[in-house]
């Protein structure tokens, strides 16, 4: 494979007016570096940057940007601080529980530097919305876990021909590049078609190695000061890949598909990553149970007035912090690959469940293209189950 070549660029910001005494104190560790130097210094100044997402990628994002001065910082997120985001979401402390996000965001942005202007975005990005808000800034940021949102944050910086960083993590894992229509690949040259649902699992379900956040977050800030004062090489065209477990960095180039022409609307990006729209939907709808149903079943089961068999498609270390009483475990994977099918009983309904119902949507679709017709799943799975049923029990 030939080597990805490295792409150097004008910078993207004008310098901002001169620094006061105070910002030449605070960054003087940049402005005796020749490279960024007082111009470069005024142009990091002079930036405006949004970061789509406080959470795992954008914590380390914004703290490091925020240090090094960038101007004006957005922030685009709409959730609320959960006990399970501390272990990765520097930003945020356990007196933040409860608190949304964005704003958390802001006060630890402001903590660490009283120079930045921090904009917040507290709602979902949506076509409706995007362009407005894209507009107002000189570089995105992307590190969220979704694909239907990664499609429209490539597709808005696009046709407004912004440059955006994309990043990624799952388990011990991380991707990050540099796109820009106009200049170089976007995110459709890397993923013409959108993985099919269930394929790629969310941190939430999969699970993400804290620290792997600060790597690839860091990458991410460096990518962004390096466009805003044009200094080094970007990862334009360039895929870096991190594996934390073997400690290894690996590049592999983004090339323009020919095949794909220019960017120029906005799609359902739902129904483009399979979402919505097909025959599975209508099926899930038609095919759902609520966790107090359950409840009621199990306990006909128990008094011999139902019969039904109860599946897990969660995975082991997952089955060991928290179950459903009475069910057992078949991991999802297992219904992918085939291997599941020898395990499903023919004489009693299957009822299938997950952490939160996306998992077993999955495989409920599996087993009623292979016969199981009456099969449901639970939504909401464990996670409605320990809030609505059984609060005793863990969560995660």
């Amino acid at each position: 494979m030939a080597a990805a070549k490295s792409v150097k660029l004008a910078p993207l910001v004008e310098p901002a007016g001169e620094l006061s005494q105070s910002e030449i104190e605070r960054y003087s560790r940049h402005l005796i570096i020749p490279e960024v130097g007082l111009v470069g210094q005024r142009r990091i100044k002079n930036a405006k940057v949004l970061v789509i997402g406080a959470g795992g990628l954008g914590s380390p994002t914004l703290l490091y940007l925020a240090a090094a001065g960038v101007g004006t910082l957005g922030i685009v997120d709409f959730d609320v601080v959960d006990e399970s985001n501390l272990q990765r979401q520097v930003i945020h402390s356990q007196s933040d529980i409860g608190r949304p996000k964005a704003v958390s965001a802001k006060e630890s942005v402001q903590g660490i530097n009283p120079h930045v202007k921090v904009v917040l975005h507290e709602e979902r990005l949506e076509n409706h919305n995007v362009l407005d808000i894209f507009a107002q800034y000189d570089l995105i940021l992307d590190g969220t876990d979704n694909f239907a949102t990664r499609y429209l944050v490539n597709d808005a910086a696009a046709i407004l021909e912004k440059p955006y960083v994309s990043g990624s993590i799952f388990r011990f894992d991380g991707q990050v590049s540099v796109f820009w229509q106009g200049k170089g690949p976007t995110y459709r040259d890397l993923y013409p078609e959108a993985p099919p649902p269930g394929m790629a699992p969310s941190c939430a379900e999969g699970g993400v190695f804290g620290v792997l956040c600060a790597a690839i977050g860091s990458v991410m800030a460096t990518e962004a000061i390096k466009l805003i004062t044009g200094i080094g090489d970007v990862l334009l065209g360039r895929l870096l890949m991190f594996d934390a477990l073997e400690m290894k960095w690996r590049e592999l180039p983004v090339r323009k598909d020919p095949e794909i022409g220019p960017i120029t609307e906005l799609i359902d990006y739902d129904y483009f990553c399979g979402l919505k729209g097909g025959e599975d939907e209508a099926l899930i709808a038609a095919s759902t149970i609520d966790v107090h149903t359950l409840a009621e079943r199990l306990e006909a089961r128990t008094a011999g007035k139902d019969d039904f068999i109860l599946i897990d498609v969660r995975e082991q270390n997952e089955f060991e912090i928290n179950r459903i009483p009475g069910s057992i475990l078949i991991p999802k994977g297992e219904f992918l690959s085939g291997e599941a099918f020898a395990k499903l009983p023919s004489d009693k309904q299957i009822v299938i469940h997950c952490k939160s119902g996306k998992r077993s949507a999955d495989a409920l679709a599996v087993v009623h293209r292979i016969g199981f017709t009456d099969a449901v799943h639970v939504g909401g799975g464990v996670v409605a189950w320990v809030e609505e049923i059984d609060p005793e029990q863990s969560r995660y």
